[in-house]
């Protein structure tokens, strides 16, 4: 079937960061009429490195950009491990932590797949930068828009890809707690001057329930810091409270080890502060009429699974295809989410199964851990932890569907 032998779809994508530019890539290959909404004044650039692994590999070799990411593979050698003194316990590769493929998996700055999503759809996607959807009308023929910039437009689809705290979700679901699912963990993230001597490579401090990390994508100026520790119940108090934030933060750090205090003090001078709360979002359906969500705002998995750039890139490949193999939003939206849940929520329980090598909750979990580290043997069975296996597993834990390919060229 042809694009021309269709009905023009006018979709309207909430969201400019990976899920939004990667479904705006699949709709205008399949002859869709796109328009991108986006909050910030431009694509961001910069941010710490993101994984895409197993079967998002497969999206992104598809979409045709994998020579570009390859090119910026920022290629981590190593993560060490330091005591609550400061000193090394043992180090691990990357994928000896997360079940990944060596040679294979890419490791990408958020920025950098960002500006290679985005790069070829400029011209070709109408994108509106620094505006946002204020109210949303499903009347069950289009979906009536009103912009918080200004003026009204009508479009025959809505999707929300605008992250874990998603407006498009709100506007459509309601007040997020009844879908947001906490998982305990509270962190900060920001950068720092490297005067570490760190070249990719990352350094994680651990004590019970906190966690201090120095992270370099390669030798350079800067590097990331993040500090992250439990807590019972969310902060909801310091999220509108930058000031606040910090001396949450900075109370959890009070030792003057290791790097703790340099990272506490430029934690409380970063003009790049991000803080929030480690969690998920589970949502009993993902569409509601003719309004969809994508990416975190659907599924979010959380940071601690590494997965949620992963599955955004195969969830936007996912709804794309059904969109376009179906004659009726319904039921593509319904195809869409039977194909996609099952992988999203496996990956979500990598989040739940396996935490204790980055963020040990317990005194015993830490030395459990910090005993194979020091043993010599600990590499070899490193290799084969049940939960690198079950990583490795849910990385590609879904088939891609073969689309008919509606591209003219």
């Amino acid at each position: 079937m042809h694009p021309t032998s269709r009905p023009a779809r006018r979709v309207l994508i909430s969201g400019a960061s990976i899920a939004g530019p990667a479904l705006a890539h699949w709709l205008d290959r399949y002859g869709f009429e796109v328009t991108v909404v986006e909050k910030a004044a431009a694509v961001r650039g910069g941010g710490y490195a993101i994984d895409i692994r197993g079967t998002a590999r497969e999206v992104v070799d598809r979409m045709g950009l994998l020579p570009r990411l390859r090119a910026a593979h920022v290629d981590t050698q190593r993560i060490t491990f330091v005591d609550a003194a400061g000193t090394t316990v043992g180090s691990l590769s990357p994928e000896q932590m997360t079940g990944g493929a060596a040679g294979l998996d890419l490791e990408i700055r958020r920025g950098d797949l960002a500006d290679a999503l985005y790069a070829p759809l400029r011209d070709r996607v109408e994108f509106l930068f620094g505006d946002s959807i204020a109210t949303l009308d499903d009347d069950g023929d289009a979906v009536h828009v009103e912009f918080a910039g200004g003026g009204r437009r009508s479009f025959d689809l809505v999707i929300g890809t605008d992250g874990l705290h998603s407006n498009t979700r709100r506007l459509v679901f309601g007040p997020e707690e009844p879908f947001h699912h906490y998982l305990g963990h509270v962190f900060a993230g920001f950068t720092l001057p490297n005067e570490f001597g760190l070249g990719h490579e990352g350094v994680i401090w651990n004590e019970p329930g906190r966690s201090a990390v120095l992270y370099a994508h390669e030798p350079s100026e800067r590097v990331h810091g993040f500090l992250t520790f439990t807590r019972a119940t969310p902060p909801f108090e310091a999220f509108r409270d930058p000031g606040a934030q910090r001396d949450l933060v900075a109370s959890r750090f009070p030792e003057r080890v290791w790097h703790l205090p340099r990272l506490v003090a430029e934690m409380r001078e970063a003009d790049d502060l991000f803080f929030d709360i480690v969690s998920q979002i589970h949502l009993p359906k993902w569409s509601h009429g003719r309004v969809a969500l994508a990416g975190d705002a659907a599924h979010a998995t959380s940071f601690l699974s590494g997965q949620g750039s992963s599955v955004a890139l195969v969830g936007a490949y996912v709804l794309a295809g059904e969109l376009a193999t179906h004659a009726g939003h319904a039921e593509a939206f319904a195809a869409y989410e039977r194909r996609m849940r099952p992988f999203a929520e496996r990956n979500q329980a990598l989040a739940t199964g396996g935490g204790t090598v980055v963020t040990p909750t317990t005194r015993e979990q830490l030395e459990a851990r910090n005993r194979v580290l020091r043993d010599a043997g600990a590499t070899a069975r490193a290799l084969v932890t049940a939960g690198a296996e079950e990583g490795r597993a849910a990385h590609s834990g879904l088939a891609l569907p073969d689309y008919p390919d509606y591209a003219t060229g």
